[in-house]
């Protein structure tokens, strides 16, 4: 019998998923990051690639998250944190930020998901519970509308159900629009032949993964192994 899961703290943490997430954004690309989890990718971009970020309530140019003296209330993100801008950034109204979003100009963006599809279809703007409040935002013209889609979330829900599905049972957010999902056990790809294993935490086999798991997942080749540094930054290992 395989081992259990390692339990929830001893998982990626989400400052851990968004650096996977910065460390494979490729240099000279334009990309939203979207409300939660995502926004922390800003954090963690390499210095060496010059990579251009773009929130949807009309930042072309953002930074890092602002701390300090560099706090300005009324320059922020997403998820409403006060931001920094780099040098070169621009201040646009909704219209002109929808229009990049709609007009396929960002290359990738980075969302927050509720359920990812085994084709790649993504709920992430409502759940079924009694209380959910219904929040698209601009979920829907970014999952249409960028060239690649990447998503965080956790691997499984509170109550250990998984997220990863053969279908959605959530309201869709976009239909086969999913790239790439990061969870806190893996890096999984949307292929035309399924979902493969990218990478996957230390010392989780396949056969866990797939435990959690309802859609199948395949490995046409070993997957990377995700590691912490000492630093605690997480980090492919081949």
């Amino acid at each position: 019998m395989s081992p259990a899961l390692p339990p929830r703290d001893q998982r990626l943490s989400r400052e851990e998923i968004t650096q996977l997430v910065a460390s494979d954004i490729p240099d000279g690309s334009v990309v939203n990051l979207g409300i939660g989890m995502p926004t922390l990718v800003s954090n963690y971009l390499p210095e060496d690639r010059e990579i251009i970020l773009h929130s949807e309530n009309g930042i072309l140019g953002m930074g890092t998250i602002a701390t300090g003296e560099d706090i300005d209330p009324d320059l922020i993100n997403a998820s409403r944190q006060p931001v920094t801008l780099i040098a070169g950034a621009s201040i646009s109204e909704h219209t002109v930020s929808f229009a990049m979003m709609r007009g396929g100009h960002l290359d990738y963006t980075v969302l927050g998901g509720f359920q990812v599809a085994a084709n790649g279809d993504l709920a992430n703007w409502i759940t079924d519970a009694h209380d959910a409040i219904p929040a698209v935002g601009g979920a829907m013209d970014l999952a249409v509308g960028a060239r690649h889609v990447y998503v965080t979330m956790d691997h499984c829900t509170r109550d250990g159900k998984p997220k990863i599905l053969n279908h959605c049972t959530y309201p869709l957010t976009g239909i086969n629009v999913v790239d790439r999902v990061y969870t806190d056990l893996a890096v999984i790809d949307v292929t035309p032949d399924g979902l493969t294993v990218h990478a996957v935490l230390d010392g989780v086999s396949m056969a866990q993964l797939q435990s959690v798991t309802e859609a199948p997942l395949s490995a046409p080749k070993p997957p990377l192994v995700v590691e912490r540094t000492e630093g605690q930054r997480a980090r492919y290992r081949r």
